[in-house]
Formats: C-alpha cells, structure tokens, sequence
C-alpha cells in the first residue's frame, strides 16, 4: 500500500534535521510512497523537490503568537492530502502537529511519528517530542536521555535509528577531482607541505574551536609542520563569536598556523586533504555526523569521549577517543598519529541504506497496526 508521509520541520535550511528529512523524503519516493514536507522553506527546497517529494510552505516553527493559527491550516491539509502518517522532526512543528491531529476524528486521524534529534531542555515544552506512538532516537546517547528525562515514556514506543552516510559518497576510495585539487593549491599556496589538521562545526561556543585552537598551540611549540582548519561559518546574528576566536589566534601567534575556511560547499574534499580531522565539542553530540563522515572517508577522528561521537569512535575508531576536554591528551594522540598514521576501519555499521530501510519499515508497520484513538 502506498503511504502519504508528511514531515514537518521549522525551514530547510542547512543542518542534521534538514539533511534527515531529505534522505528519508528519497527513500520514500524509492519505495512508492508519497513524501510531503511543510516548513518555511529555503535553499534545500529544490533539492527535496528534485528527488520527487513536494513541498507545503507553512512557517510552522516561527516563535511567535500567530503561528497558532497554522493549526487549522495544517488540519486541512492533512485531510485533503489523505495524509498516513505525520513526522515531526522539531519541537514548535511537534506542537502545530499535535494540535493539528486532536480534532480529527480517530477513524481518519494519520499516525504520529516524532524524531529526537537532540538532548532538549528538559521541560513540558520539549516532552512533546516523546509523545509519538513511535520516538525515534538518533543515537544510544539520544535513547538514554529520553528515558532518563522523561522516565513515563513507554520503551517500546521508543525505537533507535542511528543517522547513517551513502557510502557512494563517503568512501575511503574518494578522491577530489584535479580540476578542483588545482584551485584549492592556486587558493592556499602556503598550505603545500604541511599537515592538515581540520576541525569541521559551525563557530557555536561548545562546538570546541577554543580546544582546536590551543591544541594547534602546542604542536607549533613542538615545531610540527601542522595547520589547522576551522570549517564552519556563524549565525549571522552572532558573529561576536568569530571575533573572539580570531582575536585568540592573533593573540597566541597563530595567524599562519590557522586558518578559517568559513561555511564551505565542499568539505567532503577538505576532509580528503586531512591527516586527522577533530571533534572536540563541550557537550555532547546528539549523533556526530561530520564525525563518521571523516571516517568513511579513511581519515582518522580524534574527538572527545562523550555523546553521539563518543559511541561512533567506540564502534569504529576507539584509538581517536580522548576524555571531555583534555586538549593535552588530544595533541598527544594526534603526534601519534602524525608519526604513524592509523588504519581507519573501510566498513561501519552507520549506512544511509540501513537508517532510510529502518524508518521506512517503522512507517509501514505502524500505518498496517489499527489507527489511534
């Protein structure tokens, strides 16, 4: 039976929950299924239509008074639609959602599906994303915060889906193209000889920039031919952040040691170029995407022993695990690693197939069970 599956998120814009919802949009259109996403849209959307899903623009995560009044539109839709199943990936939609499904009669009323992505604030305003009939959690870390946060969650309504890569795209065997090799060389000409050490995040204060930038410190100080990258732009209202981290650079002598690669289009090919690639976040990690993509790709991962990045290195890489904030430790591990480059394991268990096949058989086998009352 072909489904209706309607996802709802606040914009498709850049991000772990945008790039979910579009991988699982792809595996529905793959399977025969209808794939509908309501959000206020943006530069994702044509990539999502692209794959053969459509889009409903509804700025259903906008935090203000009148978005309550999308409920009424968001019911109509879901009855014109013939709508199986609604998902919801974020915590204002979860809200729109839910009151959108209370008056709906039981009979015709579509399932309700809601992601965890993140250890949210502990509150009445985040339980709704435990309210599904099914709760995928992202991650192991992500399972155990709901029931320790919310301890009256059913645990079989509870399921795991770890996010996963296409290893088509991620693959040790990848390499980037000549033609882009060859602006990158023209780009950075001073970078040519030394050890390329990235750490890829958005300038966020517990993404672990300040960490990177002190561990780069050290191994100057030991005269290691190493340069850091720090991938990842800000929030354009919050670019005060940028400045204090470029003001601690100037501040320990490290303007030709380190530099910033802003918001990037291509760091799938930065990575390649890595001796080893960092995740050094203050706190942890819902999953660690750009954790296991680095390590698809062959390139070793030294990252703090905590969350979602903790438990992709304990499955696929224990070496690159450091405690939660030892930068001393980090650079010890990465002069190991310098000195004698690691052997990356080329398989893992965290494939985009085996994430999109698992929420696909949850959408199927709770739409076949009775309808909710």
């Amino acid at each position: 039976m072909a489904l209706t599956v309607v996802q709802l998120l606040p914009e498709m814009e850049v991000g772990g929950v945008e790039q979910g919802t579009i991988e699982i949009a792809q595996a529905l259109v793959a399977h025969g299924h209808r794939a509908l996403v309501v959000s206020a849209g943006g530069r994702l959307v044509s990539r999502l239509e692209a794959i053969g899903a459509e889009h409903v623009l509804l700025p259903i995560g906008r935090k203000r008074v009148s978005t309550l009044f999308l409920v009424r539109k968001l019911r109509e839709l879901l009855l014109a639609e013939n709508v199986d199943l609604v998902h919801a990936r974020s915590r204002l939609p979860a809200w729109i959602g839910h009151l959108a499904l209370k008056k709906i009669e039981a009979m015709r009323r579509p399932h309700w599906v809601t992601t965890v992505h993140g250890p949210y604030t502990v509150n009445r305003y985040s339980q709704i994303m435990v309210s599904g009939a099914r709760v995928i959690a992202i991650s192991e870390f992500i399972r155990d915060y709901i029931f320790e946060s919310y301890p009256d969650t059913p645990r079989h309504r509870v399921e795991v889906i770890p996010r996963g890569v296409d290893d088509a795209i991620y693959s040790p065997r990848f390499a980037p193209a000549a033609d882009w090799r060859r602006q990158w060389d023209r780009e950075h000409p001073a970078l040519h000889g030394q050890r390329l050490l990235c750490l890829p995040a958005r300038l966020t204060r517990w993404k672990g920039q300040q960490d990177f930038i002190q561990l780069i410190a050290r191994l100057v100080a030991d005269k290691l031919p190493v340069h850091g990258l720090i991938v990842g732009g800000p929030h354009p209202a919050k670019r005060e952040f940028a400045d204090e981290l470029k003001q601690l650079v100037r501040q320990l002598d490290l303007e030709r040691a380190i530099t910033f690669m802003g918001q990037r289009a291509d760091l799938r090919e930065i990575l390649c170029l890595c001796d080893c690639v960092f995740s050094l976040t203050g706190k942890p990690e819902a999953f660690g995407r750009t954790t296991l993509e680095a390590l698809s790709l062959g390139r070793p991962v030294i990252g703090y022993d905590h969350g979602g990045t903790g438990e992709i290195l304990r499955q696929v890489f224990p070496r690159g695990l450091v405690p939660n904030g030892n930068v001393a430790l980090a650079a010890e591990r990465c002069r190991e690693f310098l000195a004698q480059p690691p052997r990356v394991p080329a398989t893992h268990p965290y494939q985009l197939a085996r994430m999109q096949a698992a929420t696909i058989n949850l959408y199927e086998t709770l739409v076949s069970a009775p309808r909710p009352t």
